[in-house]
């Protein structure tokens, strides 16, 4: 008899499988990839056709990303020579650097907003939750399905009425105003992503604990959510990924002290247009908290997606 196991691969289904995968990640990567070496670009190689696949890399995108220019005389150029080398980028264009450009502060904005709204929506999220999968109460079936139609919901179809209650509200660009915002979008993903957590817990943990003089808090606290942290985690991800990328409510609502780094990147102007590399790195260094967020958490986002698959 042969050796042959129907649930090991063969060595030509591995194979296969690890070529689509390999070609499934290039796939992916390329426009990511892309993005990153146009930030290095010039604006001339940035809009050159056909496309330039090798070129002089240059920072000038990131010199134009991080600060705001002006144009000046020869005299006042001659009088004021370059003093770094980020000047010396800028005055090939017979322009100065002014100060500051507003993208610092649109990007600090993403990271208040994103993280205290995925906070609050996993905090908020994993009380609710618990609370579906532990107690009886009236009508949940009805309210879990209720939570999961805001979902459903596309933005647009309530930005008007949103736009409308925050400017009667004074929420319109505020920071308390977008944070609210996502973590009431993010809220119904968060419960029903927990709740099938925290659904895979047994029961018999939290009795053992109260039979030895926990609390009700304490079982959950002590208890509950260390076994719940890979769904915790899981579910904070994809709450911050939304919270992260999400356009249509920070262009209606957000116009300048609150506004948030995807709006803003898009209207990044330079000389003649569009300043194509300004605007592919400022996407390079949006992407990256998100990034760093996700690698940290890694092996829990794995445990997460496969967790209850498996039953025993």
């Amino acid at each position: 008899m042969s050796d042959f196991s129907v649930i090991a691969a063969s060595r030509t289904q591995k194979w296969v499988a690890g070529t689509l995968v390999v070609g499934y990640a290039v796939i992916t990567l390329l426009p990511l990839l892309w993005i990153i070496a146009t930030g290095f670009k010039s604006p001339s190689d940035a809009i050159a056709y056909p496309p330039k696949i090798f070129f002089e890399p240059t920072l000038e995108g990131y010199v134009n990303l991080f600060t705001t220019r002006t144009r000046q005389t020869a005299e006042f150029l001659a009088a004021n020579p370059p003093q770094t080398w980020y000047e010396e980028i800028v005055r090939k264009y017979d322009m100065v650097i002014a100060g500051p450009s507003r993208f610092g502060g649109r990007f600090m904005n993403s990271v208040i907003i994103g993280f205290v709204s995925t906070f609050l929506s996993v905090f908020l999220g994993t009380l609710a939750a618990y609370a579906f999968s532990r107690f009886r109460i009236p009508l949940k079936d009805d309210l879990m399905f209720f939570i999961l139609s805001t979902r459903m919901m596309p933005p647009i179809a309530v930005a008007i009425p949103i736009f409308l209650m925050f400017r009667a509200l004074g929420l319109s660009d505020t920071h308390a105003g977008m944070i609210m915002l996502y973590t009431a979008v993010n809220l119904s993903l968060a419960v029903w992503l927990l709740k099938g957590f925290i659904d895979e817990i047994p029961r018999e943990y939290e009795e053992a604990a109260l039979i030895d003089g926990y609390t009700r808090f304490q079982a959950f606290y002590k208890v509950v959510l260390p076994q719940a942290a890979t769904g915790i985690a899981s579910t904070a991800i994809f709450c911050l990924i939304f919270a992260w990328n999400e356009y249509a409510f920070a262009v209606l609502l957000t116009s300048g002290t609150a506004q948030t780094a995807p709006p803003f990147i898009p209207t990044i102007i330079g000389v003649g247009g569009q300043d194509w590399p300004a605007v592919a790195a400022g996407a390079t260094i949006f992407l990256l908290p998100v990034v760093v967020f996700t690698i940290l958490l890694r092996k829990h986002l794995l445990r997460g997606i496969t967790f209850g698959a498996v039953r025993k």
